[in-house]
């Protein structure tokens, strides 16, 4: 018996995981992914760990993005697989992911719509981006670079928790009437 469990609950956890991302259908990161399996008590953190890197390394899981936004899709692999081996997941439980996963998956497509993020330029220059999204297509965009790692962290955070009165406020001062001089 392996210290993480018995095969059989590896493979039903490995079938779970790719049964998780089968159904978010969009690409997940592993902090959202793992919130959903932690709270549903499918299985343990380390469980969790080992059987998600085991499915990455053999393929069945593949990564999108870039390094500091790394998220994850079940790949066409993965997916034949889990079709094949479906049934070895309790109706039970996939019941309950079912209704788990519509939640998390709002949450990452509103997540993903409003983005910040900087960029260290040199030792005094940080180019922060802030977007806000939707569906299809890009609301807004805005590029800016200040002189401290700080200020750009600053500015990400309050992008991230208030992008909408912010985008209110840059549309208000954008379009009020100003006076030629």
């Amino acid at each position: 018996m392996n210290s993480l469990g018995s095969s059989k609950e590896i493979v039903q956890n490995k079938l779970i995981i790719m049964y998780i991302l089968k159904k978010l259908g969009i690409p997940s990161g592993n902090s959202h992914i793992t919130r959903l399996v932690l709270e549903t008590r499918l299985m343990n953190y380390f469980m969790f760990q080992q059987c998600f890197n085991e499915l990455s390394e053999s393929r069945l899981v593949g990564m999108t993005g870039e390094e500091a936004a790394k998220s994850y899709v079940l790949t066409d692999a993965g997916s034949k697989t889990l079709q094949y081996f479906l049934n070895l997941i309790p109706e039970g439980i996939k019941k309950q992911l079912d209704s788990q996963t519509t939640t998390v998956r709002k949450d990452i497509r509103e997540e993903s719509l409003i983005t910040a993020d900087f960029t260290p330029e040199g030792e005094n220059q940080f180019t922060v981006i802030c977007k806000i999204g939707e569906v299809n297509f890009s609301l807004i965009e805005l590029r800016t670079t200040v002189g401290t790692k700080k200020d750009a962290r600053s500015i990400c955070d309050n992008w991230k928790n208030h992008s909408s009165e912010i985008y209110a406020e840059i549309i208000e001062s954008l379009t009020k009437q100003r006076k030629h001089d």
